[in-house]
């Protein structure tokens, strides 16, 4: 309990500090009279504070910024620096560039979830590859450049690379050899030299699979006699160590998609969860640094069984909810908002922390359909339940392991993502531009208070926003594509004048600063 006390005094402090700087570089600009288009006023509108959760049982938390602005996070997953099981000769993924922040922020997103391996982070115990960490800050400091927020994911599928069957396997009737996938170092699978063999396909029925996850979440030692599991939470408190002071990290997803299928499986999911947050904020505490939002997930099935979330747990304020909302996603369903309630009910069991989908998507030629509106319909839920989202993915190569099956079945694989991509040679052939059209929108980056609403017509480009605020001379910043709809007329209530700057792929931003306790601003294309 010390930790969390002192902790949310300094982060009292701090806030209170930014709000006074941000008022005064306010009061100033209204004395100096400035506002006229494309004038940015006294901030960036691309400005990267720092941010803490605000949980709300009733109506559902929120992720707010230092300058007590609500943050609706909206982006999309990079797994350039996760080390995937090799399935081809292709690579397994695509390089992460500058170029492709820009296009990130073009189309309006403001966060990415950036996949990373813990064989990667350490590749033997104890031992941390500090070169990859620094390429991974440089990965950061790029998307900061953009106005892009990163969360820092420890991503696993099917525990880790390799699990995957050895060249003499032999599989009973009715299974076949298991593909290897991505997460664990071969230091930490403790699979006893169990069947590496799937049934029906599924990673996880894999005998070496379960047995590697039954020793981490059964505390069994490893190497040096010290438990798996232990070795994980430090090797969290590293990475959290390692960014403790930067405000351009959103903060860390504690595992992806954890395979905990059983009770006892759960029990030791919540154990790990609460002695991870204990060792991140002592890192965070004792780098100097600020304490970050932790992500927290249900089981790998959520999406598809409802199995529920994991057991109650100790924790702070600054944690997030982040279910994968892949309802419909998979077998070309519709999107509805039953799912975003179940997430948003499961949260409320955590104090009401706010939530944030870390993975949704569906095939992409989906978009192609006009008939078909799952990708609009998922993002506008994502506005009425002011839920964050990151969607897989960015950019996926056909020597990704999720590529393998069709492979093996001789077929061409398709892969998702923003790209098209000639599984015969790995060539990227064009971007996906139906799809980015239904992504590219516009998005409120940061908003006074609290949002009361959102809306938004992909038809018309029409828009609206509002909210309430007890601070006046705060700041209101929303992405426009006006590349897209045309420059937006505005009108506005409870905000002073409406000031426009340049934003990538000739978007715009818009901000104006609180006059009032209300404030609403709607906006109006020209398409």
């Amino acid at each position: 309990m010390a930790i969390e006390w002192t902790w949310r005094d300094r982060r009292s402090y701090y806030g209170h500090m930014t709000r006074i700087a941000v008022l005064v570089g306010f009061s100033l600009l209204l004395l100096m009279g400035c506002g006229s288009d494309d004038d940015a006023g006294s901030s960036s509108p691309i400005q990267l504070l720092a941010l803490h959760a605000e949980p709300d049982p009733v109506r559902g938390g929120a992720i707010v910024d230092s300058a007590g602005r609500q943050v609706l996070l909206r982006g999309v997953n990079v797994n350039a620096f996760a080390e995937y099981w090799p399935s081809r000769d292709f690579p397994t993924t695509f390089p992460f560039e500058e170029a492709d922040a820009e296009m990130i922020a073009g189309i309006g997103w403001n966060a990415v979830r950036l996949l990373l391996s813990w064989s990667r982070v350490e590749p033997a115990p104890g031992q941390y590859d500090d070169a990859y960490l620094d390429e991974v800050e440089d990965a950061v400091a790029i998307l900061a450049r953009h106005g892009i927020y990163t969360i820092l994911d420890l991503h696993q599928d099917a525990w880790g690379p390799t699990l995957a069957a050895r060249p003499d396997e032999n599989c009973a009737d009715g299974q076949e050899p298991a593909f290897g996938w991505d997460g664990a170092p071969g230091w930490a699978t403790l699979d006893d030299g169990l069947p590496r063999c799937t049934t029906a396909g599924l990673r996880e029925s894999s005998p070496a699979v379960r047995r590697a996850w039954e020793a981490f979440f059964g505390f069994e030692n490893g190497p040096g006699d010290v438990p798996v599991h232990t070795r994980y939470m430090d090797m969290l408190a590293h990475v959290a160590g390692r960014f403790a002071s930067n405000a351009a990290v959103a903060g860390i997803d504690l595992m992806n998609e954890p395979n905990a299928f059983t009770a006892a499986d759960m029990s030791g999911l919540a154990s790990l969860y609460a002695g991870s947050w204990a060792r991140i904020r002592e890192a965070e505490r004792d780098a100097g640094g600020f304490p970050h939002l932790i992500l927290f997930e249900p089981s790998a099935i959520w999406s598809a069984v409802g199995q529920g979330p994991p057991p109650s747990f100790e924790h702070d304020d600054d944690f997030v909810y982040a279910p994968h909302i892949y309802t419909g996603g998979f077998d070309n369903g519709p999107i509805s908002a039953s799912a975003f309630q179940v997430a948003r009910d499961e949260a409320a069991l955590f104090d009401g922390v706010p939530v944030l989908t870390g993975e949704w998507g569906s095939d992409p030629r989906r978009a192609s359909d006009p008939n078909d509106p799952y990708f609009l319909d998922h993002q506008r839920l994502q506005d009425e339940f002011q839920f964050g989202a990151t969607l897989w993915t960015w950019r996926e190569s056909c020597g990704d392991p999720h590529k393998a099956g069709d492979y093996r079945a001789g077929r061409i694989p398709m892969v998702w993502g923003e790209f098209e991509v000639d599984c015969r040679t790995n060539e990227i052939v064009g971007r996906r531009e139906d799809l980015i059209d239904q992504l590219s929108r516009p998005l409120v980056r940061a908003a006074p208070g609290r949002i009361d609403s959102v809306e938004y017509d992909p038809r018309s480009g029409d828009f609206a926003v509002s909210g309430s605020t007890e601070v006046t001379g705060a700041e209101l910043v929303v992405f426009y594509p006006a590349a897209k709809h045309g420059p937006p007329a505005g009108e506005t209530t409870g905000l002073g004048e409406l000031r426009r700057s340049s934003a990538p792929a000739g978007g715009v931003y818009l901000h104006a600063v609180t006059t009032g306790q209300t404030w609403s601003l709607e906006l109006t294309g020209a398409s």
